[in-house]
């Protein structure tokens, strides 16, 4: 329990070390805009171009390993939006949002210190292999689907075209698609631009998990508490439940990847679902709501996985 409470509470910490300065201190509502700008534009590209630009593509690309997993994702995104169309009754783009909720895991800030811990320093490479491929292909997916909506009212060469610009231009899949490029010519990263990215990307999560604190001043956590609850039933209990079948049965990963699969995908919900909620101006209080309380929460439903799946 102890390795779960060490990731856990310094991000509930920062959080409320936002809320506290947002307000009692000098930080105005306009600072959130500009932390989450900060946050999309720069430190979260330069966090993943160096993972990118020196993680071997081979390592990346693991088929069975990303299966496991993307049949947790997928399985709940489609629960997750169906019953959203059917109880909730909010546009597209909000449904996308309220699905990424559900699925969107924090292997970055709490995945890749706490699955070295809880399994070895050999599961350093799955936490980065998820952490990959949450920022790359989920960012990717959920920005194209967001922006289907948003034009929906356009042609529909326009909208094509429209989307594949939005999502080409997106800073994290540019730098995605900057670091797979540069991993791929077999190019050493240069000390200065290693260091760079290794400074500056440091501050994402923290300064992403600052905004949402500063954004939570005066805002009701008890509005939605119904729809929160429900996804994040599904993120921290349904979503690992589905990765462990799969992991465990049809797939047969070894001992090493399966318990890293059910753990990264027990995680609670990263906090670039806010990052990309904020850019968009959709969805926000209920996804800062459901981070929260699934980062709350996940120190006990984490704390029991690790007594089922064992340490070591």
């Amino acid at each position: 329990m102890q390795p779960v409470f060490d990731v856990v509470l310094p991000v509930f910490a920062i959080l409320a070390a936002g809320w506290a300065a947002g307000r009692f201190g000098p930080f105005p509502p306009s600072s959130t805009g500009v932390l989450n700008d900060f946050v999309y534009w720069v430190a979260f590209p330069a966090l993943i171009f160096k993972a990118m630009a020196t993680a071997p593509v081979s390592d990346i690309f693991d088929l069975p390993f990303l299966a496991a997993y993307s049949g947790g994702v997928f399985g709940v995104f489609a629960l997750s939006y169906i019953v959203g169309l059917v109880v909730f009754r909010s546009r597209p783009a909000a449904l996308t949002l309220q699905a990424m909720c559900a699925i969107f895991a924090n292997t970055g800030y709490m995945g890749v210190p706490l699955l070295p811990v809880a399994f070895g320093p050999d599961a350093l490479l799955p936490a980065i292999i998820l952490t990959v491929y949450n920022a790359a292909f989920m960012v990717a997916t959920m920005v194209a689907l967001i922006e289907l909506d948003l034009r929906s009212d356009h042609p529909p060469l326009k909208i094509v075209g429209g989307v594949l610009r939005a999502v080409a231009l997106n800073p994290l899949v540019l730098s995605t698609a900057l670091g797979i490029g540069w991993s791929l010519s077999g190019l050493g990263l240069p000390a200065p631009v290693r260091t760079f990215c290794d400074i500056i990307g440091a501050a994402a999560a923290p300064s992403a998990l600052f905004a949402m604190g500063l954004f939570l001043v005066g805002k009701p956590l008890r509005a939605g508490l119904g729809e929160v609850s429900w996804l994040v039933f599904l993120k921290l209990l349904v979503q690992p439940a589905v990765a462990a079948w799969l992991a465990l049965g049809p797939l047969g990963l070894d001992a090493l990847q399966a318990r890293s699969v059910v753990l990264g995908a027990a995680l609670p919900t990263g906090s670039l679902v806010f990052v990309l909620a904020y850019r968009y101006g959709l969805y926000v209080e209920r996804s800062t709501s459901v981070i929260l309380i699934s980062t709350v929460l996940s120190a006990v439903t984490l704390s029991v996985l690790l007594l089922l799946l064992g340490t070591g």
